[in-house]
């Protein structure tokens, strides 16, 4: 068995040479042989041998950077949801989240979500939340139980459903605006994510 470190670069040559080694290394050997992980699955065909092993690929995701899943036919089986537990108005000029990293330029209507770096969200990220089906921005530094959020003008109440990644959501897309691969981002989360649910 092999593991290659860099077939999910479509222009890096060293998963051929490294396929080259190995045939060289166990040439004529009668046991199985397996080299082929989830990039090397959809992009390097002559690397399946009697074993293949995916493995983000089994969470719908796509190992290739800038990709979803949807481009190689994979669904996403893995939805990450949390609750709004308060909402309030900010004026101009007032700092949001830890850090002082973020200041409103203007009137601001926050939604606060119940979710943080102590669940394993990415504590600095650009990615947008799904929120009543629309995108809305993080703002400021998540904490370790909160999330703050730029409502606009939704409407919003104590207890609605926020998609941190899902349908309309790909996880692929908050991995990259996060400075993450996917992989990352789904096995960082902990079981204290309580709206944690598979689709």
């Amino acid at each position: 068995m092999t593991h290659f470190s860099c077939a999910q670069l479509s222009n890096d040559v060293s998963a051929v040479r490294q396929e080259e080694a190995f045939d060289d290394i166990v040439m004529g050997a009668s046991e199985e042989k397996s080299l082929a992980n989830s990039a090397a699955i959809l992009a390097l065909p002559s690397t399946h041998r009697d074993w293949v092993r995916p493995g983000l690929m089994l969470y719908g995701v796509s190992p290739f950077t800038g990709t979803t899943a949807s481009e190689y036919g994979l669904r996403p089986v893995m939805t990450l949801k949390s609750r709004l537990i308060a909402t309030q108005g900010v004026s101009a000029g007032e700092y949001i989240g830890y850090g002082k990293n973020y200041i409103s330029k203007k009137e601001m209507y926050i939604g606060v979500i119940a979710i943080g770096y102590g669940d394993g969200y990415p504590r600095k990220t650009n990615a947008p939340v799904l929120f009543k089906g629309k995108r809305a921005n993080i703002v400021g530094d998540c904490s370790m139980d909160m999330t703050t959020i730029d409502l606009g003008d939704i409407s919003a109440s104590y207890g609605d459903e926020v998609t941190l990644w899902g349908a309309g959501l790909p996880v692929e897309e908050v991995a990259e605006k996060s400075g993450m691969v996917p992989y990352e981002l789904l096995c960082r989360v902990k079981m204290r994510a309580k709206y944690l649910e598979s689709s």
